[in-house]
């Protein structure tokens, strides 16, 4: 039995998850199932009650007398649809109410497995379609199973009261219900599957008419699409993916539709021959009207109560089929582990960060991007990385940051290997802006805040902070300072340009209490004099803690204590400024190239 099909077969988790998130309207909804599957047998014996009664009145002495009988059956019979419905409606805003907890829920677990997962899920195309699939089908499908249970359990009462009574007129009567009820099931389960198979082959064409429809609609691609004219390259390659898909889909769809019509007029025949037995019965004069009346309505909505009985095992079928997309997902399992016994962080550290013959290659490629790396970062020291791109300068801050752990080689602090560390505690000594950082479209204050959320979002540091990556004076001119939305996603937000984003995002870095800083590219946007100022705020602002600068601008890496110049991943020279001039290797021939620019 393969993994999936194993997940497929499990109700446990979806029960579990309906449980974990709403479990008072869960058992509610198990009570109104009881009560709305005993009503029926209610009001088709009332039913007959009436009919018996009207056939009884016509040769009665007294008809004003067997009249009052007749509408106290009525009566009866009133009050009976009124609790029907009174309960119809409850049961409505307690599914209601179950089916947004049990969302909420899902979102939850969806967004925590999310942040949990390492950040080489991130970087594998595999990862996003099943991510892709799960939030797809781990929303609802909880839901829907629950809901299907409690639609099993009223017809599954629903059906024996009907089956009972049907024993009592014939046997024969109650073996043509189940027969004619076999054939749509059939179809159901063929189907699902088909569906299912079809959904998970063709996942990443999902995908990527979700991206071109991001990239039609979102602010990231709206000028290079206004520019290069690319809408309707883009809306066409849109509309041909979305109707090769919809064009697989209806074809299943349509075969299951002419699969459906067969098995519905195999159930029509049943019924309709099951009346005709039933006429004869009465005609016979071995049953009255009002059994005759009662009987066929107890086989059309025996049959109704039995399809729906089946075809609620069906929809647990493929629920659990296509939520086996959401186990896979939650299934996964972290690469960068955690260690069992954890041993504290150094603070402060006393020998500083080694690298020591490290090498390493993400899963999907081929070759190593770094190979055999060693260098040292030491307390109150300043690095800085150079090299052209792609030369693995910022996959080494990835292993740095316990991203990644290396394939071979050891990473330590103050003699401990990384893996030692609890992950998180670990991070929370590092404070990194990547080049791609984040544009929060929240508050400006928020923006900071977010480099040290264990301080309260209104500490007087994040103004500290702002004031040395220099943002403190763009937010003063917005409308709403610190509080000023940032972006134009939102209503009263100000758009930023992009080095007023950039100081904005090392504010950030320089809020976080950290041991180390890393800085990969975060002021490239900035001009040469206001990178430099930066940097040169920067080094004052360190005090003791040690620092990685990844820049371009050599006039910045010259404040360095030490520079290491990548190439291909490797160290390829190593040394303060005026030594690696002096070498008159690699660094030396970037820095005269590039100082000729400003000649």
């Amino acid at each position: 039995m393969t993994h999936r099909l194993r997940h497929a077969l499990r109700l446990d988790r979806a029960v579990r998850f309906v449980w974990q998130a709403a479990p008072g309207w869960t058992v509610a909804g198990t009570a109104l199932v009881v009560i709305q599957g005993v009503l029926p047998l209610l009001t088709l014996y009332l039913m007959k009650l009436i009919v018996d009664a009207v056939t009884f009145s016509i040769v009665a002495p007294d008809r004003i007398a067997s009249f009052r009988h007749i509408l106290l059956l009525i009566g009866f019979a009133a009050v009976a649809a009124l609790l029907n419905a009174l309960f119809q409606q409850i049961e409505a805003f307690v599914k209601e109410a179950q089916t947004l907890k049990v969302t909420d829920h899902m979102y939850a677990i969806l967004h925590s497995k999310s942040a949990e997962v390492d950040l080489e899920y991130y970087e594998n195309p595999q990862y996003f379609d099943t991510l892709h699939r799960a939030q797809q089908e781990g929303p609802y499908r909880p839901t829907h199973i629950i809901n299907g249970l409690l639609r099993l359990g009223q017809n599954g009462i629903s059906l024996l009261a009907m089956v009972g009574l049907l024993f009592s007129f014939h046997w024969s009567v109650a073996g043509v219900l189940f027969a004619a009820a076999i054939p749509g099931v059939f179809v159901r389960l063929k189907y699902s599957e088909k569906m299912y198979r079809w959904q998970h082959k063709r996942t990443q064409d999902e995908r990527k008419s979700s991206y071109l429809n991001w990239m039609l609609t979102g602010d990231a691609h709206a000028k290079e699409i206004r520019l290069f004219d690319l809408g309707g390259l883009f809306r066409s390659r849109f509309g041909d993916l979305r109707k090769a898909l919809r064009r697989e889909r209806l074809e299943i769809t349509r075969k299951r539709s002419v699969a459906d019509l067969l098995a519905q007029g195999c159930a029509t025949l049943a019924v309709f021959g099951s009346l005709g037995f039933i006429a004869y019965r009465t005609v016979q004069g071995i049953i009255t009207l009002g059994d005759m009346v009662m009987y066929f309505q107890a086989f059309q909505r025996g049959l109704g109560y039995l399809q729906g009985l089946l075809g609620s095992a069906a929809d647990l079928y493929e629920d659990n089929l296509f939520l086996s997309n959401l186990y896979e997902f939650l299934d996964l399992k972290p690469t960068v582990k955690q260690p069992l016994y954890p041993v504290p962080v150094p603070r402060p550290m006393k020998k500083g960060l080694s690298f020591k013959h490290v090498s390493f290659k993400y899963p999907t490629s081929n070759g190593n991007v770094l190979e055999d790396i060693s260098l040292s970062i030491e307390p109150g020291e300043v690095v800085a990385l150079v090299g052209e791109n792609g030369s693995g300068k910022t996959t080494f801050v990835k292993l740095m940051c316990r991203l990644y752990d290396p394939n071979e080689g050891t990473i330590t602090l103050d003699g401990f290997d990384l893996r030692r560390f609890e992950t998180t505690a670990f991070r929370r000594e590092i404070s990194v802006i990547f080049q791609d950082y984040v544009k929060y479209h929240l508050t400006a204050r928020e923006n900071i805040w977010f480099g040290n959320i264990l301080l309260p979002s209104d500490h007087e540091d994040i103004d500290k902070a702002a004031f040395h990556s220099g943002a403190d004076h763009l937010i003063h001119r917005l409308p709403k300072g610190y509080e000023t939305p940032l972006g134009k996603w939102f209503e009263d937000g100000e758009e930023l340009s992009v080095g007023e984003w950039q100081k904005i995002a090392l504010a950030r870095a320089f809020l976080r209490d950290a041991q180390l800083i890393v800085l990969d590219e975060p002021t490239s946007a900035l001009d040469a004099k206001s990178e430099y100022e930066v940097f040169r705020t920067f080094r004052k602002l360190l005090d003791g803690r040690s620092a990685v600068l990844i820049s371009h601008r050599f006039s910045t890496v010259k404040m360095a204590d030490r520079i290491f110049v990548f190439d291909a991943g490797k160290i390829k020279e190593q040394g303060t400024h005026e030594q690696l001039m002096d070498l008159g290797g690699t660094y030396a021939d970037f820095f005269e190239k590039q100082a000729q620019h400003y000649k």
